[in-house]
Order: structure tokens, then C-alpha cells, then sequence
């Protein structure tokens, strides 16, 4: 057993029977640390077995240069006589492979028949969908980075974050405010005409306290959020994506889980709530205004009927909403901008996809939260 040491990786021969050798590969691949040890990796070919694995089952990386170096040596193997394959390529390692070509040819695909039926064509759009939408999947990847991320804060892109939140946070604040502004106002003046006729004036507050802090707050901010942020995320993506700036990434040796989605996801999921909270705010004030000119209300006497209609739990389901809202809208976003294919016509798709996907998604979780709260007399 020969060993071949640098600071990054590790990579050793070991005769097996049969007229076979392997080289095992080991820990982080990366051109900077292997390229200068290169020439004592070939060494180890020598002498060249008839067949040869390259077993990379061990690394836990591996950059595009790194690649190259491996895919050459495999060729150069080849060249002489040798059976030379790569082995044990999983996750990461199996995507910078294929990505270089390391993977076999596969047939290539036939055109369409001219004529589809109307079945036929519902039946490939769904499979389709199925196929491109890897949902789990994607939550998966997107979970483990985030648990990365905890045991290694280098791995993660972090001074994009506060450019998001920016981005998501403070630009959207004015369509926030003048959107739930104008939801507080007209659910005011619709409660003010039942109101009126049983003398009843003083619980508009309850009425509108408690329906913008439980539901139109949280549910019309993610839906600006979606429309805005989430539209974005998935043209950003998905145009990186057609662009081959994801394959660029992963050449460089970066997880675009770790360099793009992550802070998006966690820029998305901490703006949600703080714009909910102005968007309390707001809704108010436009149930105050309507209490104040159309039911002859104090302004201490609606902010103090208010005070004692909403409690704590009130504000903070309607904070807790918007977070799994926000969370929702960025997973969607980012997985149907990673999905895209098909160039301008297939952004355009994506982006469609997310806004569509994550307003439905948006109104699920919130019947959940509506069913579960329910249940526990909230």
C-alpha cells in the first residue's frame, strides 16, 4: 500500500485479486491542494494493473479542476491498456462527474409525434410537473444545508443575507403598508354598516383588531411577498440556471444550496414577521379612521377597546403565519428557479409556477393554522 499525503485529500493503492488495483481517494478534492501532488498520484498507477478503480466513495468533495484532474487520469489509465473506471461517486462528487462528462452517454431524446391526443398530452404535462418538481427533495437539500450550516457558518453565503432582507424587507414596505392600510379601512367601513344599526359602534375595534392581526395582516403580506420577493427569487434563479452560472458554481467547488438558496430562505423567513407587524400597525389605523369619521369614535376609546379585545396570542399567531408564509414562499421560489429549463420561455414558466404555487400554498397552511388553532379553542 502506497500513500500519497497533502493537506486537503488523501488517495492510496491497494492491490485486490483478480489482476485489479483501486485507488482510494479520501477527503476534500480540491485543485489548489491537489494539483502540486498530481505527479505522485500517477506514480501510484505504476505498476498499471489490467484493471483499475478509482474508488471516490471517500471523498466528501470535489471542485471542477479536481474533476478534470481525475477524469484525465482515468483517460490516461485507458490509454495504456488499462480497464480504468470510476467507483463510488455519490451526492456532490456524482454531480461534478456528470456534469464533466464522467457519466455514460445517453440516448438522445426523439421528437414528439406530430399528433398528440388530448389525454396523451394532459398525461406528459403531469408527468412533467411530477418529475420537475423533486419537491421533497429539494426540502431535503435544503434542510441538510441548513443543518450544515450550523456546524460550518463559512459554508454559507451570509453577506448576501442582509442584501435580501433589504431587498424583500425595507423596498417592500410602502406596498405593504398601503395594501394592508386599505384592507383595515374597507373591513372598517364594511363592519360600520352592520354596526350602526344595533348602537353597537365601539366593537368595530374587536372586529378589526382581531381580523387583521389573525388573518389579513399575515395573509395579504405573503401574498405581496410572494408576488414581489418570490417572482424574483425564481427569475434569479431560474435564469442562472439556463445561463449554466449553477454548473459555473458547482465547478468552483460551491453548494449552490449553501451560496443561494439558504439565504434566501432565511432572509425571506425573518422579513415575513416584521412586515406583518407594520402591517398590524396599519390595519388599525384604517379601522381607526373609519371608527373616528363614520361612527363618531374617540381615539382613546377605539385604542382602548382594542387593547382589551386582542391579547398576546392574538399578534403572535398571525406572527408565527407569516414566518411559515415566508418559509413557503422562498422553498417554492428557489426550487422552481433551480427546476428551469428551456430558456427565456422556461424562466418565464418558473416564475409563473412559483407565484401560482406558493398563493395556493399560502392559503393551505393558513386553513391549517385556522384548523389547528381551532381545535385548541384559539
Amino acid at each position: 500500500m502506497v500513500d500519497a499525503e497533502t493537506s486537503g485529500f488523501r488517495v492510496e493503492r491497494i492491490d485486490l485479486a483478480d489482476d485489479r488495483a483501486a485507488l482510494r481517494f479520501a477527503g476534500e478534492l480540491r485543485f489548489r491542494d491537489c494539483f502540486g501532488a498530481w505527479e505522485q498520484v500517477r506514480g501510484l498507477l505504476a505498476p498499471l494493473p489490467p484493471r483499475l478503480e478509482l474508488d471516490v466513495s471517500g471523498l466528501d468533495g470535489m471542485d471542477g479542476g479536481a474533476t478534470a484532474l481525475l477524469l484525465e487520469l482515468r483517460s490516461e489509465a485507458a490509454a495504456a491498456g488499462s480497464d480504468a473506471v470510476i467507483v463510488g461517486a455519490t451526492g456532490r462528487v456524482q454531480s461534478m462527474l456528470e456534469l464533466y462528462g464522467g457519466h455514460p452517454r445517453r440516448p438522445s431524446l426523439h421528437a414528439p409525434p406530430a399528433k398528440i391526443g388530448i389525454l396523451e398530452q394532459i398525461g406528459r404535462e403531469v408527468r412533467s410537473l411530477l418529475n420537475e418538481s423533486n419537491a421533497l427533495d429539494f426540502v431535503g437539500d435544503t434542510l441538510l444545508a441548513g443543518v450544515q450550516a450550523a456546524r460550518n457558518p463559512g459554508r454559507v453565503n451570509w453577506r448576501d443575507v442582509p442584501r435580501l432582507m433589504e431587498r424583500a424587507g425595507a423596498d417592500g414596505i410602502p406596498i405593504v403598508l398601503m395594501i394592508n392600510f386599505l384592507v383595515g379601512l374597507v373591513t372598517g367601513f364594511q363592519a360600520a354598516l352592520q354596526l350602526k344599526q344595533f348602537g353597537a359602534n365601539i366593537f368595530i375595534a374587536d372586529l378589526v383588531g382581531l381580523s387583521v392581526t389573525r388573518e389579513l395582516a399575515p395573509l395579504m403580506t405573503a401574498i405581496i411577498i410572494a408576488g414581489r420577493s418570490g417572482a424574483a427569487f425564481s427569475a434569479e434563479l431560474g435564469t442562472m440556471r439556463v445561463a449554466e452560472e449553477i454548473d459555473a458554481l458547482r465547478t468552483l467547488g460551491l453548494d449552490p444550496f449553501h451560496f443561494l438558496v439558504f439565504p434566501r430562505v432565511l432572509a425571506l423567513t425573518l422579513v415575513a414577521p416584521l412586515l406583518t407587524i407594520l402591517a398590524d400597525a396599519v390595519g388599525i389605523l384604517g379601522g381607526l379612521l373609519v371608527a373616528m369619521f363614520s361612527l363618531d369614535l374617540t381615539f382613546n376609546a377605539y385604542l382602548a377597546q382594542t387593547e382589551k379585545a386582542l391579547d398576546l396570542f392574538d399578534v403572535f399567531s398571525g406572527i408565527l403565519k407569516s414566518a411559515v408564509f415566508g418559509l413557503n414562499v422562498a422553498l417554492i421560489a428557489c426550487q422552481r428557479g433551480l427546476a428551469t429549463h428551456g430558456g427565456a420561455e422556461g424562466v418565464g414558466r418558473s416564475t409563473t409556477s412559483a407565484v401560482v404555487t406558493s398563493l395556493f400554498a399560502i392559503v393551505a397552511v393558513d386553513a391549517i393554522f385556522t384548523v389547528i388553532f381551532h381545535a385548541f379553542g384559539r
